[in-house]
């Protein structure tokens, strides 16, 4: 880490004075040093997917909630969460938070994870608070021991082994179902702490099969654990898998667990989840008792602790970035305050552990050609996480067409874990495995007519949004390389805004768009040709082309109401975009970069909209980053969108 790097780090944190700017350079470890609090700690991560070593993770760009959940934990993303948790941009926590700012954020802080990192962080946090004649639990949320190169090569024991090496206490499960019964019981039994679980029972008779709790001393107070696996392993992946097994989500049964452990003297009673947040904040209404839930499987992170009726809910994040430090203050009744911290897992800041260290380096010796062998060099970023698209999925897409051109379209599992790469970043298999990491990983070809695949999208989509979190039960939707398709969402009378999230366009106009379509209009536009209108900042090139494009489309395609053809801050009625969706079909937007707004203007005009434009204040000034609009690409894209409309 050279000096730029750290000062830039340490800037970012933000709110550190020069004294403790000074010390802070001097040892920067010290970020993690935390004060005493409370009488009880515990360390929590979650959905670790095997990620041994350190990678990157984006979080999702898009997070489409079904309309009653909208703006609450779970789906929130981009200047959003930011925005909630009031965390600034271009800071670890952002880094870890949000998408946004994300290559130049992980070229600043370094790749995030890895099991020496983690295991160094969880033990200096716990001979911390014990030095301080502190209790610690170490608690593992699930998913932990597939879905990367080394769990698979090892079917999971090297991930088990590490839980050891580190001392995990307590694990619920998920993905470790799909090693197959059979392993993941020899597994269970491997694992020097416990496997809990309220929920996994033999599946004729009703009876469990784990503890569904343990019950701890933490100084003059008692904690009870109680573990709750994923609740839809069976809908998820094949039965075979856990055959003879239920995982039903039992709210009497998990009820009766909680009264249970009360009833032994446990003072507070926390659920370390494998629900997914939704689910847990669901039955945090609903179960009594619960002072505090870890919620894991959704991959959220909560900076702050999530208050549903009288239990807490904390989210443990994923892939190793985070590790959760919840420090409570037990007392008779319960939990009386709880302080929350998240600690990154920023690899190159952190110092590693060297037994865990030495256990991978031998424990990956007979796999090390095969995993870190560079295959390719990736030309852009590629992600994972999204609710309707990425350009991972993309890439699998054109990957299978390539080798099956017969196919017309490829679906593939939309779920939450993987890695991401940089652009110029060389893949590995390594990397290959953080995607394709399954132990059914067939590839099936079927022939589907219109009305299946239609019918297959509308259960998936019914699924993901549905309101009621106990129906949800699976990741985000699965992606189709080959076919575009609309989900509606838009009820009669709805409004869809569009604007530059650059900062140029301002938030605050908002309203006075909506209000137009309210008021009668079809479509507003925020236009630059109105009275009152405010431009600050463009530059000449841009202003130009605007103008040029403007007297040119006013020539060819008149639009009544309409001055502004490329300005993109609009507010349109949702049933208009229903109309030009049913008239176009896939051929609404075929142009590239700045011509589609354009174009969709355009295309509307058949339908005979009522467009009234508002002055805009468009502050360029304000905008982050450089501008994307290459002038003579940009004049190409117009031209061939206008003579495309022209010749039909």
């Amino acid at each position: 880490m050279n000096r730029r790097e750290l000062l830039f780090w340490l800037s970012a944190l933000g709110g550190l004075g020069p004294k403790a700017l000074a010390q802070v350079l001097e040892n920067p470890s010290r970020l993690y040093d935390l004060p005493p609090y409370g009488n009880a700690t515990l360390l929590y991560f979650s959905d670790l997917h095997g990620q041994a070593f350190p990678h990157y993770f984006m979080e999702p760009p898009n997070l489409i909630a079904p309309k009653p959940l909208m703006g609450r934990p779970g789906y929130l993303t981009g200047e959003a969460i930011l925005r909630y948790y009031g965390v600034e941009r271009k800071t670890p926590l952002a880094y870890l938070l949000s998408y946004l700012d994300f290559v130049e954020l992980a070229k600043a802080f370094g790749p995030i994870g890895g099991l020496s990192a983690l295991t160094a962080l969880i033990r200096r946090q716990k001979a911390q608070v014990e030095a301080e004649g502190g209790r610690v639990l170490v608690l593992d949320g699930g998913d932990t021991w597939t879905n990367s190169g080394l769990s698979l090569l090892t079917q999971g024991e090297a991930i088990v082994d590490w839980q050891n090496l580190v001392g995990v206490d307590h694990m619920v499960s998920h993905w470790e179902w799909t090693l197959g019964r059979e392993r993941a019981e020899a597994l269970f039994k491997k694992l020097k702490g416990e496997h809990l679980s309220y929920n996994v029972v033999d599946e004729l008779f009703g009876d469990p099969l784990y503890p569904a709790y343990r019950i701890h001393q933490m100084g003059r107070y008692t904690l009870a654990v109680v573990g709750a696996t994923y609740p839809y392993v069976k809908v998820s992946h094949p039965e075979e898998f856990t055959e003879g097994l239920s995982f039903a989500l039992d709210v009497r049964r998990l009820q009766e667990a909680v009264d249970q452990a009360r009833a032994e003297g446990a003072d507070a009673v926390v659920l370390l989840s494998h629900n997914g947040l939704q689910l847990d904040a669901a039955l945090a209404e609903r179960v009594k008792g619960i002072d505090l839930i870890l919620s894991g499987h959704t991959h959220d992170l909560t900076p702050s602790p999530w208050r549903v009726g009288k239990t807490w809910i904390v989210a443990g994040s994923a892939a190793g970035k985070a590790l959760m430090r919840v420090d409570l203050e037990l007392f008779k009744g319960g939990i009386a305050n709880l302080r929350l911290r998240i600690l990154p897992v920023l690899a190159r800041r952190l110092p590693g552990a060297p037994d865990v260290e030495a256990f991978l380096e031998k424990t990956l010796a007979p796999h090390r050609q095969h995993l870190f062998e560079p295959l390719a060099v990736s030309e852009s970023l590629l992600y994972k996480r999204d609710t309707l698209y990425s350009t991972w999925d993309e890439l699998v897409g054109q990957a299978v067409k390539a080798l099956y051109p017969e196919v017309d379209l490829v679906f593939s599992p939309a779920v939450r874990w993987g890695t991401t790469i940089l652009p110029g970043q060389a893949i590995t298999r390594d990397h290959l495995y953080a995607y394709l990491g399954f132990t059914y990983p067939d590839l099936y070809l079927f022939w589907l007519r219109g009305e299946q695949i239609r019918n297959t999208l509308e259960d998936i989509a019914s699924n993901v949004f549905t309101p009621d979190p106990f129906y949800q039960q699976g990741g985000d939707v699965s992606r189709v390389y080959g076919l575009r398709y609309v989900l509606e969402q838009a009820a009669p009378g709805d409004v869809v805004v569009t604007l530059d999230a650059d900062g140029s366009h301002l938030p605050v106009q908002i309203p006075e768009l909506v209000a137009a379509v309210e008021h009668g209009a079809d479509l507003a536009i925020a236009s630059r040709y109105r009275p009152g209108a405010r431009v600050e900042g463009v530059p000449a090139v841009r202003r130009f082309l605007s103008f040029g494009a403007r007297l040119l489309l006013t020539a060819l395609f008149p639009t009544p109401g309409v001055r502004d053809y490329t300005c993109g801050f609009r507010a349109y009625r949702a049933e208009l975009l229903r109309k030009a969706v049913e008239r176009y079909g896939d051929r609404l937007v075929e142009s590239q970069g700045f011509a589609v707004t354009a174009e969709l203007l355009l295309k509307l005009r058949p339908l005979r909209p009522t467009v009234e434009e508002v002055p805009i204040v468009l502050r360029y000034d304000l905008k982050r980053g450089r501008s994307k609009l290459p002038p003579v690409r940009t004049i190409r894209q117009y031209l061939r969108m206008m003579l495309n409309l022209l010749g039909r």
